[in-house]
């Protein structure tokens, strides 16, 4: 771009490189030395450019000007029609004027200054704008140079040009320099003629106010973005579709589009028939689409087809060829495809020109070798962008044109003809989807290389609708297959397959004017678009009765003589007209209508009249026929049932209701999803109706509402006789959607019968059927948006039902009226040998208890099921001295011997799936594509299924066959217990032995060699027992027997002893007693309060119950008992036995967290801060090239501004920490401490946003929040202050405050991919889960598999204009005339230091931490091995030395050189502080120029050479984090389950399992399954029992959820999607 320093120092910047190439290749014929002769300038008069008027009058001694119907400049045989051309060269044919400056250096500004005029005044930047060419003109008369030149006259009419500047200019508001300079201009004699002489001018506000609507002023419709560059009157668009098919919608937005401009522009239209492929060119389809374009009411001003350039694009190919920038290639298709893939050139890339002109000419001459060539442009076959490859340009095609039959055997590409085409069409913009992005430099390479005008591109988002395709491809297939009825089907997206259903021009082209020309891609549901058709043809629509036919029943109508009356067609709108309703003594309801009339009730029948049901006569249960009594002159209708009816009279004519389901069953088809398996479901339903007369006058084409029924089309009009059979035709009516989510009708039935009023006792499973049918009808009377009386009435009649089934039988009918399983009888005691039949008691027994929590039965009923449960499992228990297994199924036993290869033998399983696990491994190692990773995910799911089916339990991790404990004695055949005791006794030896190796500092060998048999006897020990060997080799003590408690000791006497043992507790710690006093009181105490336990069965009174917390605080009261000599470096819980006390020890261990003595907050060490400072740039590296900035805001807010939005804060109230006094005075009104901000900044951005130039307001700032929880805080997970970032956002626009959602959202997903190894669910919150106060809130969802839990990791808000409808932060609508205001569109985002806690538990083992290397404080440490006197200098120098080179290469290194530890305690340090990788160096490694490398992850080691280490632990440090990311995935993947079952959605929250079900969306639905999974009754002491919440809705759905019904119990609505549940943090 063009640099100019101004007065005030400001470097600014306009201007773009590309304007020169193009100016300079465009206008290469011109020199420098050009004969003075006489010009004649054209200047278009219904476009009228001052520009021009003002050159032209300044050079009238040569150039003679007039007005006219184009704007031109002949010179010799060519037309210069650009103002930039035309003014350049009349300015260098002229240089005499001086108007294109003195010297090269000016000639550059004025290029610069000429674009800037005719293109920076129309736009946003206006103001930006003028304040430069202010600073410009401090030291300056003219714009360049000394003298008046083409600059001044190209600045001075864009200024003049925006009616801004008028305004500006006379409040004095552009600058003294600018202003001074504008008058000066305008008093220059051929300035003040050319004003004079204008045209009245057009605005750019004039095109601004014709995009409003006359209502209010205000604009309807979606954001059409201004055309860069666009003047009024010079606007020229194109329409070029391929006439391969039928239109569709989304062509049908491209024509709207280039219409809406073609019109705010006062400009042109092209359309334009894109047939440069002959195969695909049908003059039957240019017909159709012509008449849809004329049914959309698009008026075009030019008609062309691309094949009239064909001549002209034969010479611009051949240009190519000779300038040696395109070459014929004979290269194999499959092949030229791969080497455009691997970057690698074609062998005919370097042909002569001679050789590619011969194969050129055997091209155009359609040889058997030209047909194997094709011509491509040599662009750059290294290009990131594949389409900038050498694409082809020319095929040869021995096929017939449609108009110019077999003149051409070469055809070009749509991606070469079409810049040409729109350059010599004279397109000035041209409209393309976001799609084609890549292609544009490829369009202006061939514009520039051809030297041809430049048109500027405007790229707009396509158009994505779910449940269909939009392909020309994938529609003409259908066609083909003879899966719909043609291009028109309804089922269609086509134009004609749209209008067909129903749909009107007028909504289809307001749908696309509310889409505007965004740019975000976005997937549309199809309700949009109908809703808005509902709107138009409500008002409208006329309406009719249709009954379904196969439901009749007959009504008398007591009193009554036939007769005719005429009645309005729609109720409010007389101009619709009239319709004869014929009355009579013999009438018809539906079925359904019929089933619900109670004798004496009082019904509506619509169009007649009130009337009271007389009677009802039935027969084998089903109504036969109803009598009733009018009452016509009770005209109260408020209460009464509304019913349609029909007279029973020969006029009565036969009708169709044809429903149409969506074609495709899934909503969003995936990338490489085939859309065919998708198809073949039912997507067609018709109900025969007999009809109003009325509808024998419809016309094809008539859209009317039956009523009741919805809205229709008539698709065929009804025939008396047909001409073809002689039979009547009925009336074909299509049904409209109205936008509302409805289920498919289901073809109509007989009456269902009515309950019996007497039932026996044996006669429940009948009550049972007719609740299910009853329960149904709700549903679809529901479904149908039925009157609220009549759904009332259905309502009533299933809970009779359900009372009587209730009373029958005593329990409440099951959920869907199924019988559920009767509870087991109380069993017998087995004998000793019958566990199995035990555990089959206990599973069906479980199976009773779930079936009766499902069916929410009473408590008592729960409870004795309970207690029946947990007796068989005691029962069990004292059989075998184990408790039984989850879900009452034995654990799978190791086989006997191997069997040979066959279906059942699991050892051969386990092996497949241990080798397909590390496929699955490899192929995500090597970032294979997803087509590959996800068959072999779902061939080592199958095997793992087939596995559990087989052997009763899931296969152990890694497809090991996991060993079972041993029965006591724990010894195995040919063994006995004392051959355990001396291994034990060996393993203790040989571990003194050891442990003094290693204090006298032995040699490594020799350590070695006594820790390797150390090994082998633990080995042995655990082959024998089946057990690890315990610690030091000591056999561990069994657990003492239970003492009964003596029970010559009253509860009454023992609650004394425990208060008198309490006292003494209190008393010894309220005088500071020694710690072992105190502890041995408190195990009396204990004692006591067991005894007394096991004596009554409670706790003692006054004891709460005993909580997870109480249990910590015992387990800290009683600190487990540790051997001489050993130190509690290592962790002492393991993390899937006692995850709570393992988080704790290894963040404290690790050095993460120091405890702090405020509840609920922690001192971050180093360790741990490294990580937040990690994840900090890198997120901040991101929201900055996003345009965000940092900022801060006070902590401390107002109660005044925390009121101001209530419905926000409400749902942080409770954790509002105040600040009430000063020191020792009250403050005067309490101050918050922030729980989060948007009360604290938006008050000011209310006074910042004035003009929507001030916006977007894009701000982050990093700081701390309080939220003074009341739950139990967790480091990291959940405390009371905590570290986060927290981005707020305005814009102008809703479309840019939607994306930055999910752009945010993208980097929040890339923390936790690219940082911390962690894979997650990115997702949208339900109604009840979102950020109180937004619009909606997106989420990446982690999970952590030792809880089972899920985990939110940070989330994304769209605020709406809620907060700047209430902080008052608004702009002046840039696009009113009356100064409206507009209220910005907000969001906000945060990710917080819960992030370290989700990486702790993710990846952390038995051992401690495992940290990911790229937030690892050190990514290697350096551990010297084998010390001693004489090698320990040159050890530590070595090991210093490489620390220094590692750390100049990049990796985080730290040699642990301290004396005052061993080698193993170092070893167990860093392993506890979870570094990824640690160097062993010894004196052998030393000598071999080597280091041993062990990773943390898997604790493999390997051993490398000194030579290019950094490289190699650069690279494996790589490929440890994407194993951690693999593993975390794939463990989180087998741990996501999908269910349409609520019980099936149960069982698998008790395996620990996060659940995408199908979900309604309703807030009850969603407290109701929380609140029916949870655990009433506690069963398991170690499973949680909390209930599922939703975490999101993920974008990435498993599946159509719309046809499914909500998860939810007793919920009879449809899914809307799929939604992740689970048990959460």
């Amino acid at each position: 771009g063009f640099k100019r320093q101004t007065s005030s120092g400001i470097n600014a910047e306009y201007g773009q490189t590309k304007f020169f190439k193009s100016w300079h290749s465009t206008h290469r014929f011109l020199t420098t030395e050009i004969a003075t002769m006489k010009y004649t300038l054209s200047i278009d008069k219904s476009k009228p450019s001052l520009y021009l008027r003002t050159v032209a009058e300044n050079l009238k001694d040569t150039v003679t000007f007039k007005w006219d119907t184009v704007t031109a400049l002949k010179v010799n045989n060519l037309s210069l029609h650009s103002p930039e051309a035309i003014s350049r060269h009349l300015a260098r044919a002229n240089p005499e004027a001086g108007l294109y400056g003195s010297n090269l250096l000016q000639q550059a500004e004025v290029d610069h200054w000429i674009w800037f005029g005719l293109n920076k005044f129309g736009h946003g930047d206006f103001n930006t704008s003028i304040r430069y060419c202010d600073e410009v003109l401090a030291e300056n008369s003219f714009m360049v140079g000394s003298t008046l030149s083409l600059a001044d006259l190209s600045v001075y009419s864009g200024l003049m040009s925006n009616h801004s500047f008028s305004v500006v200019l006379s409040k004095g508001l552009c600058g003294k320099n600018l202003t001074r300079w504008c008058e000066h201009i305008s008093k220059i004699p051929a300035i003040e003629v050319s004003v004079a002489d204008m045209p009245k001018s057009t605005r750019g506000s004039d095109r601004k106010a014709e995009g409003k609507k006359a209502k209010g002023g205000k604009e309807e419709g979606g954001k059409f973005a201004e055309l860069p560059g666009a003047t009024m009157g010079n606007v020229v668009v194109r329409f070029p579709p391929e006439a391969s098919g039928y239109l569709h919608i989304g062509h049908a937005k491209a024509a709207l589009l280039n219409q809406y401009y073609q019109q705010s522009f006062k400009g042109k239209l092209v359309m334009r028939f894109d047939d440069t492929n002959p195969a695909k060119e049908n003059t039957e389809f240019e017909k159709i689409i012509l008449e849809d374009v004329k049914l959309l009411n698009i008026d075009y001003d030019i008609f062309s087809f691309t094949s009239n350039h064909f001549p002209a694009m034969l010479t611009y190919a051949e240009e190519l060829i000779k300038k040696g920038l395109a070459y014929v290639d004979d290269t194999d298709p499959a092949v030229m495809k791969e080497e455009r893939e691997k970057r690698l050139e074609s062998a005919n890339r370097s042909n002569s020109l001679a050789q590619n002109m011969e194969k050129w000419n055997a091209m155009k001459a359609g040889t058997d070798y030209g047909k194997k060539c094709c011509l491509r442009a040599k662009i750059d076959m290294q290009s990131d962008n594949g389409c900038m490859r050498d694409p082809a340009i020319y095929r040869c095609k021995d096929e017939p044109h449609p108009r110019h039959g077999d003149k051409y055997k070469v055809y070009p590409t749509y991606d070469f003809a079409c810049p040409i085409v729109d350059s010599v069409e004279g397109v000035t913009h041209a409209l393309r989807t976001t799609e084609y992005n890549d292609r544009d430099p490829q369009y202006y390479w061939f514009i520039d290389q051809l030297g041809l005008r430049r048109p500027f591109i405007y790229a707009y988002s396509r158009l994505n609708l779910t449940h269909t395709v939009l392909s020309k491809r994938k529609l003409a297939w259908f066609v083909e297959e003879g899966l719909v009825t043609g291009w028109d089907d309804p089922r269609f997206p086509t134009v004609r397959g749209i209008l067909r259903r129903g749909l009107t021009v007028e909504a289809l082209k307001q749908f696309i004017i509310l889409q505007g020309s965004a740019r975000s891609v976005v997937q549309m549901g199809w309700d949009k678009i109908w809703t808005i058709n509902k709107k138009i043809i409500d008002p409208i629509a006329p309406r009719y009765t249709g009954l379904a036919k196969a439901t009749l029943v007959p009504v008398k109508v007591l009193g009554v003589e036939s007769s005719v009356k005429r009645c309005a067609k729609h109720p409010k709108n007389t101009e619709v007209g009239e319709k004869d309703v014929y009355y009579g003594g013999s009438v018809y309801l539906e079925g359904e209508d019929a089933e619900n009339l109670k004798p004496g009730e009082k019904i509506t029948m619509i169009n007649w009249g009130n009337m009271l049901v007389d009677h009802i006569t039935r027969s084998d249960n089903k109504i036969t026929e109803v009598s009733l009594k009018p009452v016509l002159d009770d005209t109260d209708f408020k209460k009464t049932v509304k019913l349609t009816w029909l007279a029973d009279v020969p006029q009565n004519i036969p009708a169709v209701a044809v429903h149409y389901d969506n074609i495709i069953s899934k909503a969003v088809l995936g990338k490489d999803e085939d859309f065919k398996s998708y198809i073949g479901h039912q997507t067609v339903f018709e109900t025969e109706l007999i009809g109003d007369p009325s509808l024998g006058a419809l016309k094809k084409g008539d859209i009317i509402q039956l009523q009741r029924r919805g809205y229709y089309i008539c698709d065929s009009p009804y025939q008396a006789a047909s001409e073809f059979t002689g039979l009547p035709m009925p009336c074909m009516l299509i049904n409209i959607p109205d936008g509302r989510l409805q289920a498919p009708p289901t073809p109509a039935a007989a009456p269902s019968p009515a309950p019996s009023t007497q039932v026996s006792s044996g006669n429940a499973d009948a009550i049972l059927s007719q609740i299910t049918d009853q329960g149904n009808a709700v549903r679809n009377l529901k479904s149908q948006k039925a009157n609220k009386d009549e759904i009332k009435a259905a309502v009533d009649k299933l809970l009779a039902l359900k009372k009587q089934y209730k009373d029958l039988t005593g329990a409440d009918p099951p959920a869907g009226g199924k019988p559920a399983a009767k509870p087991a009888a109380q069993p017998a005691k087995p004998a000793s040998g019958n566990a199995d039949k035990i555990l089959e008691q206990i599973a069906e027994q479980g199976n009773t208890v779930r079936n009766l929590k499902s069916q929410k039965a009473d408590k008592d009923k729960i409870k004795a099921a309970v207690a029946e449960l947990l007796a068989l499992k005691a029962q069990y228990k004292d059989l075998t001295g184990v408790d039984p297994p989850a879900g009452g199924k034995p654990a799978a036993k190791p086989p006997l011997a191997a069997a040979p290869a066959a279906s059942g033998n699991a050892d051969k399983i386990l092996e497949q799936i241990a080798e397909q696990g590390n496929v699955v491994r490899n192929l995500k190692a090597e970032k294979a594509g997803k087509d590959k990773i996800k068959p072999a995910v779902d061939q080592l799911l199958a095997l793992k299924k087939q596995y559990k089916d087989l052997t009763g339990v899931a296969p152990p991790a890694g497809g090991k066959p996991a060993t079972q404990p041993a029965a006591s004695p724990p010894v195995a055949a040919g063994g006995s217990s004392s051959d355990g005791d001396k291994i034990l006794e060996a393993i203790h030896e040989q571990g003194n032995v050891v442990r003094q190796l290693k204090s006298k500092k032995a040699p490594k060998d020799e350590v070695t060699a006594a820790v390797q048999l150390l090994l082998k006897h633990k080995a042995d020990y655990k082959a024998l027992t089946g057990k690890d060997a315990p610690p030091g080799g000591k056999a561990p003590s069994s657990d003492p027997p239970k003492t009964m408690p003596d029970t010559s000791v009253t509860p009454q006497q023992l609650e004394t002893q425990i208060k008198e043992q309490g006292d003494k507790v209190r008393a010894a710690k309220g005088r500071g007693a020694q710690k072992d006093e105190i502890q041995g009181l408190v195990n009396d105490l204990l004692k006591l309060k067991a005894d007394y336990k096991n004596l009554t069965g409670n706790d003692p009174p006054g004891a709460p119950q005993q909580s997870s917390k109480q249990k910590k605080k015992d387990k800290k009261a009683a600190p487990p008992k540790v051997e001489a000599g050993v130190t509690r470096l290592g962790l002492e819980a393991k993390k899937f036995e006692d995850l709570p006390n393992w988080y704790s020890q290894v963040i404290t261990k690790s050095e993460m967290i120091e405890y702090y003595d405020v509840s609920g907050c922690y001192i971050l060490r180093p360790w741990s801060f490294f990580i937040w400072e990690v994840i900090q740039k890198w997120f901040d590296t991101g929201i900055k090239a996003m345009g965000v900035q940092n900022c801060y805001f006070p902590m401390f807010v107002s109660n005044a501004a925390l009121e101001k939005e209530k419905t926000h804060i409400a749902d942080f109230a409770p954790e509002v920490a105040w600040v009430t006094k000063s020191g020792d005075s009250e403050l005067a009104e309490p101050i918050a401490i922030r729980p989060t901000s948007e009360t604290v900044m938006y008050p000011s951005y209310s006074t910042w946003v004035q003009s929507h130039r001030d916006l977007p307001i894009k701000l982050n700032q990093w700081c701390n929040v309080v939220r003074w929880e009341f739950k139990h805080p967790q480091p990291f997970l959940r405390t009371r202050e905590f570290l986060w970032q927290e981005g707020h956002t305005a814009f102008a626009t809703q479309e840019e405050a939607h994306q930055e959602v999910y752009d945010i959202l993208d980097l929040y997903h890339g923390v936790y991919k690219e940082l911390l190894a962690i894979p997650t669910v990115k997702g949208r919150k339900t109604e009840k889960e979102k950020f109180a106060g937004g619009d909606f809130t997106t989420t990446v969802e982690g999970y952590v598999s030792a809880t089972g839990r899920g985990i939110q990791g940070a989330t994304s808000h769209h605020l709406g204009q809620n907060f700047s409808k209430m902080f008052n932060i608004q702009f002046e609508d840039p696009n009113s005339t009356t100064g409206e205001k507009l209220f910005a569109h907000q969001n906000s985002w945060g990710l917080s230091t819960r992030s370290i806690g989700c990486v702790v538990m993710v990846h952390g083992d038995d051992k401690g931490l495992v940290l990911p290397p790229r937030v690892a404080m050190y990514q290697a440490v350096i551990v010297p091995c084998g010390v001693s006197d004489s090698n320990k200098e040159q050890l530590n120098t070595h090991c210093s030395e490489m620390e220094k080179t590692l750390r100049k290469a990049g990796i985080r290194t730290h040699a642990d050189l301290r004396v005052n530890y061993n080698t193993g305690w170092k070893f167990n340090h860093w392993e506890l502080k979870g570094v990824p990788i640690r160097i062993e160096i010894g004196p052998r490694d030393l000598k071999n120029n080597q280091v041993v490398v062990v990773r943390r992850d898997t604790g493999v080691k390997t051993t490398l050479q000194n030579e290019n280490l950094d490289e190699q632990l650069a690279k494996l440090l790589d490929t440890i984090h994407d194993d951690m990311y693999n593993r975390a995935l794939v463990e989180r993947d087998a741990n996501m389950a999908v269910t349409t079952n609520w019980e099936e959605f149960c069982q698998l929250l008790d395996e620990k399992k996060i659940i995408q079900a199908p979900y309604c969306g309703a807030i009850p639905c969603e407290e109701l399954i929380k609140k029916d999974s949870a655990r009433t009754e506690v069963v398991d002491d170690k499973a949680p029992a909390m209930g599922a919440k939703s975490l999101c809705i993920p974008f990435e759905q498993p599946g159509d959820a719309t046809s499914q019904t909500c998860i939810a119990p007793k919920c009879c609505k449809a899914a809307k999607a799929y939604t992740l549940f689970g048990r959460s943090y």
